[in-house]
């Protein structure tokens, strides 16, 4: 589900926003039985230290697409170690609506997230090791193609090392020519791992 960073201000009804707009208030709001009152304390707990953890657990529970957009945005726009582990806590979610809301916020975090890549990368879950290479397409970081060779030359899992061989054929350079041609080795019964490796390959050659 797509989400916008700049929020446009919205006629505020009296009775929606009439309580305190500190801190505590905020938080209690999120469990308005009014989804309009939800939306409204999700955004302003932008101005709220420490609000997201409850903000993240709202996500996870938060019925309203309107509200979910809104606690996304205020996340994304917080951008703390807090809201990047309540996202990377998503992505391990059965909820697949949350996963890839949490995929699209943390694209949008790429100083934030870059430093814990290679431990996403190396999560136990081969989802979490997807979704992480997922991340990588539109991080924009100078270790991206680092991080893709380490996960074509150690993981084990098929799927994995396809999507990273397929965003290799995007940034890879001749760095990855001989990493690319061991994973040939390594899945020579896999055809989609040799379909891909020599598309890499053959990109790398031309450029």
């Amino acid at each position: 589900m797509a989400f916008i960073k700049n929020q446009t201000p919205e006629p505020i009804n009296q009775e929606e926003r009439k309580h305190e707009r500190d801190c505590p208030n905020l938080l209690a709001q999120l469990s308005d039985p009014n989804p309009t009152a939800r939306r409204w304390a999700a955004r302003d707990l932008i101005n709220c230290p420490q609000s997201a953890v409850p903000l993240v657990e709202r996500l996870k529970i938060e019925p309203d697409v309107s509200v979910r957009e809104v606690i996304l945005t205020t996340l994304t726009r917080m951008g703390d170690p807090d809201c990047v582990a309540g996202l990377v806590a998503c992505l391990n979610s059965e909820d697949a609506a949350l996963r890839n809301e949490a995929l699209e916020a943390m694209k949008q975090l790429p100083d934030e997230v870059a430093p814990i890549m290679r431990t996403l990368l190396a999560d136990p879950k081969s989802d979490v090791r997807i979704f992480a290479v997922n991340i990588l397409e539109s991080l924009r970081h100078p270790e991206v193609e680092s991080w893709l060779i380490e996960v074509i030359e150690n993981d084990q899992h098929v799927n994995v090392c396809g999507t990273s061989v397929d965003l290799l054929g995007e940034v890879g350079t001749e760095a990855s020519r001989k990493p690319l041609e061991r994973l040939k080795e390594r899945f020579k019964d896999e055809p989609y791992i040799q379909f891909a490796a020599d598309l890499a390959l053959r990109r790398i050659y031309e450029n």
